[in-house]
């Protein structure tokens, strides 16, 4: 098990000047693959763990940023990004784009660049949780701080609830 974050993202903060957040990465003996399993570990609510999720929008690959708790809306990103289709990216081209398996992508430090959406939910938080590059490791940010980093766009594209 990892017990720190990715090294590709551990470079990824020092460069960014973000080094300081390495001494509070997390690690947990279970995976945290999931915002619940995040949330569950860290104890916290869902809402606070941001999920790095990657699509593919007319075949590019765009991250998108969404809150543990909500599902992303694939035809508000579509509309977002003026593409005429948006798909869930599948494990080899998340692996490919961003150099991390699913449940351990972190918000930025890719070995990629690769547009970012961020929905605006994550800034209803003063902190969120995000993966460290690993399923097994987590650090907090402001949200904020972590759509800057991210040189994300802030979009609403959160799934609304009927």
């Amino acid at each position: 098990m990892t017990t720190t974050a990715h090294p590709r993202f551990a470079a990824a903060l020092e460069e960014s000047g973000l080094g300081e957040v390495l001494a509070r990465v997390r690690s947990f003996p279970e995976a945290t693959r999931t915002a619940a399993e995040a949330a569950a570990a860290i104890g916290c609510e869902p809402s606070r763990i941001c999920k790095s999720l990657v699509f593919a929008a007319d075949g590019v690959p765009v991250l998108v940023l969404m809150d543990g708790a909500s599902r992303v809306d694939v035809e508000r990103v579509r509309r977002e990004l003026d593409a005429g289709e948006v798909t869930r990216a599948d494990a080899g081209v998340v692996r490919e784009t961003t150099g991390y398996a699913i449940g351990g992508v972190p918000p930025f430090g890719h070995r990629t660049r690769t547009r970012v959406l961020a929905d605006r939910s994550l800034l209803a938080h003063d902190v969120v949780w995000a993966a460290a590059g690993t399923p097994y490791t987590v650090f907090p940010i402001g949200p904020e701080e972590l759509v800057a980093h991210a040189g994300a766009t802030l979009v609403d594209v959160r799934e609304q609830s009927a």
